[in-house]
């Protein structure tokens, strides 16, 4: 009896292979094998008028695949489908039954959280069906993400110079934005500070005659310095026992946010390595994934891990180190479709799976494996100090406290930010009146917010309910990429063009492109994946409202007038401007389409090889997609381009270009191959 397995990434199907034996047979659909297409009203590839019916085809390059994977099936038995344990997983899964004409009878959907031998073999003896309603609330975000992000994205790139916008995407580019302005708008106050310096510790004055104090002016210093004496009377001295939590499990946003903060990881980075990490690693005679699941907003751990951890935990620090499991209630918009991110077995300590790992994915690992490790342990606990003084009915305060017991700081002390004061012993206050070595006091101004990191921008679009965990880092990316925000010193500062999308999208779209349609939007994608509400109403409600603002905004949105350059054209002295074509900016005359002069602007450093159907040079270029291209800077004069980068030398047999491959020089047009 033949089986099929059928996984998303090609990396699983050797570790997977392994586990199940000869009587399967584990294929990569790598992932998704069709997707909407380009054609019909608007190119949206759904048919609006049909009751949003979508229109699926093939992906690019993947229709031979599919006639493979269709034999496979062919000589099969029984069909598993295997892909991710997430909506977009379940929604390939659901593409490859329909694509592939897997009848009801030959599949089953089989679901894993980690790629571990039992956990895998037990996904195949207990096979479920497809989630119908997961694959519709993937299908209806796919069909909104389209409209939107067609509609949108051709408004803007005809009226602005941008290239994009996006449901998710156009609302945290809003935020970064409005962050800018605050900034700017933003009217510091001013403020001082008064402290009391003594031999070990200092005190700051916070209050008059018990009442909160603040100082807002030199000349109400200088009165209350005039009251002081060096003299400070002890009125209180308190301790009191305090539990510092251990942490929480890792899940996608805070081990996004974490690895930036403490690892110095973009988002995008952190994501590829977990990949690596949970699709597996050869660790010797095996080959095993380290992780679970990194798609996930859940903190729930299985029965099993806790039970083995806090074997663990006693064997290596006793039993007085052994915590709680965080209580898992279900907060809004969290799928808790499986656990937290943590390693697959405890016993593979990072110190053991060092060798096997690079040195990015030991940093990542140690982090998830000390992150689960951490909050199966007891509480730390401190001794926090408090010392109150009073000066002539101004009191000051300072505080501080001593790790008493360390608790999960035992292994996570490394990643915790740690600020607390040691104040001396208290045998040290026997005295009443303490004298101070001197009182200084500093003028101080109020800070606007900080502009946002990656760290910042993923917590705060959490907090807002703005798109997914798994999107963020995708989402990030593409700002960046289009250009729409520069990183300076690790923040987001809005770029002209940036700012400009924001405003014009903003005066058309302010009733969809916010925090809080967008957070009610993910609400009714959750509600529809539990079968709670029809996707077909949610489309149609938000189409309604949706495509007669984008009719209206390319009827009314003013077209961005090109730049002047300052210079004249040589040809019919008309002002030259900065216009924006198919493969970015250049110089062309006012006068178009009268006069079609462009100007040659030819960067130094980026020449590769003149061009050989032209007197111009070939150049490095990237499509819309961001994929690079070489051709030549006469474009659209001339045409020339290709692929592969080019070198200076030509072809001995049909004097083309020859480009660079691994380890060899090709000629693009002939067969002629010469190694380097």
């Amino acid at each position: 009896m033949k089986h099929l397995v059928i996984v998303e990434s090609p990396s699983k199907c050797k570790t997977i292979g392994k586990y199940l034996g000869s009587n399967y047979k584990v294929v990569s659909s790598k992932g998704h094998i069709r997707d909407l297409a380009t054609t019909g009203k608007y190119g949206l590839g759904i048919d609006i008028e049909d009751d949003f019916k979508p229109n699926y085809i093939p992906i690019k390059g993947k229709k031979k695949f599919i006639t493979e994977l269709k034999k496979d099936v062919k000589d099969s038995d029984m069909v598993y489908l295997a892909t991710d344990p997430d909506r977009e997983g379940e929604a390939i899964s659901w593409h490859l039954k329909e694509a592939l004409d897997i009848k009801d009878n030959k599949y089953k959907r089989a679901i894993f959280n980690e790629i571990t031998k039992d956990k895998i073999v037990a996904a195949i003896n207990n096979p479920i069906d497809i989630n119908d309603f997961l694959v519709k609330s993937q299908e209806t975000r796919r069909m909104l993400d389209r409209i939107i992000g067609f509609r949108l994205s051709k408004l803007i790139q005809s009226k602005t110079d941008g290239k994009s916008a996006g449901r998710v995407q156009s609302v945290a580019l809003k935020l970064i934005v409005d962050r800018e302005r605050e900034i700017k708008d933003f009217i510091p106050e001013e403020y001082w500070s008064i402290k009391a310096v003594f031999p070990d510790f200092e005190a700051l004055l916070y209050a008059y005659n018990n009442k909160d104090l603040k100082i807002e002016s030199e000349g109400e210093v200088k009165e209350i310095l005039s009251k002081l004496s060096n003299a400070f009377k002890i009125e209180e001295v308190t301790q009191k026992t305090k539990a510092k939590k251990s942490k929480f499990p890792f899940i996608t946003s805070s081990l996004q946010q974490e690895a930036f903060n403490k690892l110095n990881f973009s988002a995008k980075k952190t994501m590829s390595l977990a990949q690596k990490l949970y699709e597996g690693i050869d660790i010797g005679k095996e080959t095993v994934g380290l992780i679970t699941y990194m798609r996930t907003d859940s903190i729930r751990l299985s029965d099993e891990f806790i039970k083995n951890t806090y074997t663990f935990i006693t064997n290596k620090f006793g039993k007085e180190y052994i915590g709680h499991a965080k209580e898992t209630k279900k907060k809004e918009n969290v799928q808790d479709a499986h656990e937290g991110i943590r390693p697959t077995n405890i016993s593979r300590t990072p110190e053991e799976m060092k060798e096997y790992l690079t040195n990015d994915e030991y940093k990542l690992y140690k982090f998830i494996y000390i992150r689960a490790l951490a909050s199966l342990m007891s509480d730390a606990k401190a001794l926090a100090t408090t010392i109150k003084l009073d000066n002539n009915n101004y009191q000051f305060k300072a505080t501080g406290s001593v790790l008493t017991f360390d608790g999960y700081l035992k292994v996570y002390s490394e990643y915790e930010d740690n600020e607390d004061k040691i104040l001396p012993p208290l045998e040290n206050y026997n005295s009443k009146v303490l004298l101070s070595k001197e009182i200084i006091h500093e003028q101080h101004f109020t800070k606007p917010a900080s502009r946002y990191t990656e760290a910042r921008l993923i917590k705060e679009m959490e907090q807002l309910g703005i798109g997914r965990p798994s999107t963020y880092a995708k989402t990030i990316d593409i700002l960046k990429t289009r250009d729409y925000v520069e990183i300076v010193e690790k923040k987001f500062i809005p770029t002209e063009i940036g700012v400009e999308i924001t405003d014009k999208l903003q005066e058309f779209f302010s009733d969809i492109i916010n925090v809080e349609y967008t957070a009610n939007m993910e609400n009714d994608l959750d509600l529809i994946a539990e079968g709670s509400k029809d996707w077909l109403s949610i489309a149609k409600e938000f189409y309604n409202i949706f495509e007669p603002n984008v009719k209206l905004a390319f009827d009314e949105m003013p077209k961005r007038e090109p730049k002047p350059t300052g210079e004249d054209c040589p040809e019919c002295q008309n002002p030259l401007v900065i216009r924006k074509g198919k493969y970015g900016f250049f110089t062309a005359c006012s006068n178009y389409p009268d006069c079609k002069y462009i100007k040659k602007e030819i960067k130094k450093d980026n020449h590769i090889c003149p061009c050989p159907k032209c007197d111009g040079q070939i150049v490095e270029k990237k499509t819309k997609r961001g994929k690079v291209f070489y051709g030549c800077n006469n474009y659209p004069k001339c045409d020339y381009a290709l692929w592969d980068k080019p070198t200076k030398e030509q072809c001995p047999q049909c004097s083309s270009l020859l480009v660079e491959k691994k380890d060899l020089f090709k000629c693009h047009n002939c067969d002629y191959e010469r190694s380097k």
